[in-house]
């Protein structure tokens, strides 16, 4: 791996003591670290590592990642209590029921992914515009922007990028499409949305949200959140943490209104005498990077983390 890849894992400490519930593991507590953990979003293995560190000998990591890069960095672990799994985290719903005592999810995606070229992640270098999380499977968004329908490239770019120019950008692409062939590149789609948006905020790259937008798309990833979310409740333990790290307000919606919904007692309008479903979460906290972390670490700015337990029910 190019050394100016690496990897700064954000919230690393205040996730992993939310995870454990506690800031470190006590000497002579026999339960200390001694459960089953999972990290379901690999990615360059910082937070795995210092779960590992904090875990007994009979504690257990299962990681997640589909990334095939992430996947030799965890080759590189050899420790007998982890495990990492060539998945997506929405297959977290596989692992036996109420089998761990902490789910930890850290969204979005790492700065070696958006520093090397070839992924095409990022606007800021030239390279293919491909953007899959596991470069193994799938189409590339230069693949989809190949014969994707006007209408859905705009419901993409406006639904998952928030951006109001949605229908300018996407007839911008078609017409590029027609007259020059599609967009393989992504200094070439940097180019054409920065032709197409004339007004932006401040600091901001005109493309940085049709990246967003096209990325997420590609990947699935709100849908991926909200299947792993839901099957949280499946594996966590009672008394179990689910800590989830989000980078945009997408993300972290779906994470706030996922841990609001079961974190109440629900009933059903329509069978008035029935009864309630009992909540299963229980919030717990919300926590952003300390002024000393962003400053260390830009990309920390926008990330929220928020904290829940299972409960008995």
């Amino acid at each position: 791996m190019n050394n100016s890849w690496k990897h700064t894992t954000v919230l690393l400490n205040e996730a992993v003591d939310a995870l454990f519930n506690k800031p470190q593991v006590e000497p002579g507590d026999p339960n200390a670290g001694s459960h089953s953990y999972v990290d379901a979003t690999f990615g360059r293995g910082g937070h795995a590592r210092l779960i590992l560190s904090r875990l007994a000998p009979q504690g257990r990591l299962i990681a997640f990642d589909k990334d095939p890069d992430a996947l030799a960095e965890a080759a590189t672990l050899s420790d007998p209590r982890f495990s990492i799994r060539h998945q997506g985290f929405s297959r977290l719903g596989e692992l036996p029921a109420a089998s761990v005592a902490g789910v930890l999810l850290d969204l979005g995606i790492s700065s070696p992914q958006i520093d090397n070229p070839v992924r095409g992640f990022s606007f800021r270098f030239e390279g293919p515009l491909d953007m899959r999380m596991d470069t193994t499977r799938g189409e590339s968004v230069a693949q989809w922007l190949a014969d994707a329908e006007l209408d859905k490239i705009t419901e993409v770019i406006r639904d998952y990028g928030e951006e109001r120019f949605a229908g300018a950008i996407a007839k911008a692409i078609v017409a590029r499409r027609q007259e020059r062939g599609p967009i393989s590149t992504t200094t070439e789609l940097a180019q054409l949305v920065a032709d197409t948006v004339k007004t932006r905020e401040p600091g901001q790259n005109p493309a940085t949200r049709t990246f967003q937008a096209f990325r997420i798309f590609i990947n699935a990833e709100l849908e991926e959140l909200q299947q792993a979310l839901a099957a949280s409740l499946h594996v966590l333990a009672p008394g179990g943490r689910l800590v989830v790290i989000s980078f945009h307000s997408l993300e972290d919606r779906i994470v706030k209104q996922f841990i609001a919904r079961h974190s109440r007692d629900a009933y059903d309008r329509r069978a008035p005498f029935a009864a309630p479903r009992i909540m299963q979460l229980k919030a717990l906290n919300r926590i952003k990077p300390s002024a000393a972390e962003v400053a260390a670490n830009p990309r920390a700015r926008s990330a929220i983390m928020r904290v829940a337990q299972r409960t008995n029910a």
